[in-house]
């Protein structure tokens, strides 16, 4: 099972179905705050909604094509963030993530994200992670800025979002653009890997 103590007060662990109620709550409490930006929220109207989007994204994990794994902010759940799909002939993988309105602005979002990040290069050894945002989400997109995500372009009418198109900022990063030095490793990964390194983040640091 995975889990990533990332620092003192934040947690990353596999998403589970014992967790589908704790997780329900967190979604339906956001419903209006995900809704602009993360259309499938209209999907999950109930917890036997959430169960099954749940056992999808185990049947993820079980295909190595990636996994979901559940944020906790001084023991309560409080995002997701998760892999949409690894591409292991290319090396690279896409990243998405959303988090409870009322803990934005801490920086947990962005320590999460330099998790996984470390944990895609080292544990996985992939070569390449995306992040996609929607041009116009600007917070979403300030978490790869910060981590140092090179802006690689928009991509034109790249999601229908409710009642419109909405184009997506490009953000990617290579393994060597970030030195080993800057990489520790922490605890265990879940994915059928190369044998490389346990999970890993970048050092702990100040955040806006």
């Amino acid at each position: 099972m995975f889990t990533c103590n990332v620092n003192s007060q934040i947690e990353l662990r596999l998403i589970q179905h014992l967790h589908c109620r704790d997780l329900f709550k967190v979604m339906d409490a956001n419903r209006n705050h995900l809704r602009p930006w993360h259309p499938w929220i209209d999907l999950i109207n109930s917890t036997a909604d959430l169960d099954r989007f749940i056992t999808g994204w185990l049947q993820q994990l079980s295909k190595n094509r990636g996994f979901h794994a559940g944020i906790w902010h001084e023991g309560a759940l409080c995002g997701v963030i998760n892999h949409l799909n690894i591409d292991w002939l290319n090396r690279s993988t896409v990243l998405s993530y959303w988090l409870d309105e009322a803990r934005q602005g801490r920086g947990i979002m962005t320590a999460s994200c330099r998790a996984l990040v470390s944990h895609a290069f080292l544990a996985l050894n992939l070569n390449r992670v995306t992040i996609e945002c929607a041009s116009k989400n600007a917070r979403s997109r300030r978490v790869p800025e910060r981590l140092g995500f090179k802006f690689e372009g928009v991509v034109r009418g790249a999601e229908w979002l409710h009642d419109h198109f909405a184009d997506h900022a490009i953000y990617g990063l290579l393994k060597e653009d970030k030195p080993g030095a800057e990489l520790a490793s922490v605890t265990e990964f879940p994915l059928a890997a190369p044998a490389y390194a346990p999970c890993a983040v970048f050092p702990a640091e100040s955040l806006n």
